[in-house]
């Protein structure tokens, strides 16, 4: 059997996760090693729910086998386990292994998942290593076919529970903590209104909101706002981790961005048309969106091309424009500052001019070689 190997996170960096930056700080770690070491590493867990046509509500809880090393024969959510490590690690790779889960245990196929929400993130600690967990709830088919692993779970106790069922396990023993939190919180819930498609109320053209870290600004960046402005009037323009800097993922000050900003939108005519707010990270990804909103002020709807930022608000019932794409496997912050760092010239055609002379003005090349520097040597 192929050995597993973790997306694991040293414990001064787990604070970035709650800022949705996963793939820059998790590495790879065999499943043994990380428990015998205690490594911090990420988890997800999936509550699962259906209706039935009657509207009634049915919850899967699982009973775990009494051959796991933690919680042996305990109920608690639908289905949990490791996420894989993997280079590019984001919101969506999560999920993904959220519903792998799924159906490992109980044989759910993703096709018969109608919706997965993100729910926010818990650190936990089991009997063998502390881990990040990745709360999702989600909603399946009412007639969907259980095939539970007996090797996984105990088959007898794993099912689907109306809901005066559920409520009878919540004084139970044999049910793990941090699940029946969840479970108290999902049978307090309006589930039909959770999942089902609200119909987007009339939206009012006068503010967009487009949030991210400009390290550098680029014409992907450029891009996105002039198709904001399309359509809006005014755009507010949020710099997020403001306060960092000087560091190999974050090498550009909040004014040296905020100026990469500024000169571009003015010379391409977008004078007076645009705000720009900082915001520094908070690290705490359930009051962030409130710690945004009291800086950037009103908006009408929200851009973003990270999956974690539109989670976010979604969850806080914002209007989510659509995703605006450009080439980001090309035009992309990481692979730009890389390129610096190389001296490879090619970084120049992906910026704005603009920027691209900022950027020698403010030592940007000799900054950002040094810094990756000092990363290999560490």
């Amino acid at each position: 059997m192929e050995e597993e190997i973790l997306a694991c996170i040293k414990e001064e960096d787990v604070k970035y996760l709650e800022a949705g930056q996963i793939s820059k700080y998790v590495f790879p770690m065999p499943r043994e090693k990380a428990h015998k070491k205690n490594v911090a590493h990420l988890i997800v867990r999936i509550f699962i729910m259906s209706i039935t046509p009657e509207g009634e509500i049915e919850y899967l809880v699982q009973k775990r086998s009494k051959n796991k090393r933690s919680y042996p024969e305990y109920l608690t959510d639908s289905a949990s386990g490791h996420v894989e490590y993997k280079e590019k690690i984001d919101l969506d790779y999560i999920r993904e292994n959220a519903l792998r889960e799924l159906h490992e245990e109980f044989g759910i196929s993703s096709e018969k998942v109608q919706k997965v929400l993100f729910q926010g993130l818990e650190r936990e600690k089991d009997n063998l290593s502390p881990e990040i967990a990745y709360i999702f709830y989600g909603l399946v088919d009412y007639d969907v076919e259980l095939r539970p692993d007996p090797e996984e779970l105990e088959t007898e106790g794993s099912k689907f529970y109306k809901k005066s069922e559920l409520e009878g396990l919540m004084d139970r023993e044999d049910l793990v903590d941090y699940s029946r939190e969840h479970w108290i919180q999902i049978l307090n819930t309006d589930i039909i209104d959770l999942f089902q498609e609200k119909e987007k109320e009339k939206i009012h053209h006068y503010v967009g909101l487009f949030i991210g870290r400009f390290q550098p600004f680029h014409l992907g960046h450029l891009f996105v706002i002039e198709e904001i402005m399309k359509n809006y009037e005014k755009v507010k323009i949020g710099i997020g981790s403001s306060q960092r800097s000087h560091t190999k993922n974050d090498p550009f000050t909040a004014e040296e961005r905020t100026q990469f900003i500024q000169d571009t939108l003015d010379s391409v005519g977008l004078i007076s048309k645009y705000e720009i707010f900082e915001i520094p990270d908070i690290f705490n990804a359930e009051k962030w969106v409130n710690h945004v909103v009291s800086i950037v002020g009103y908006f009408d709807e929200i851009f973003s091309n990270s999956e974690w930022v539109r989670e976010l608000f979604k969850n806080k019932g914002y209007h989510v424009g659509k995703e605006l794409e450009f080439k980001m496997e090309e035009i992309n912050a990481t692979r730009i500052r890389r390129m610096i760092a190389n001296e490879e010239e090619e970084w120049q055609r992906l910026v704005p001019e603009e920027v691209e002379l900022l950027i020698k003005k403010f030592d940007g090349i000799e900054r950002l070689k040094s810094l990756y520097n000092e990363n290999e040597e560490t």
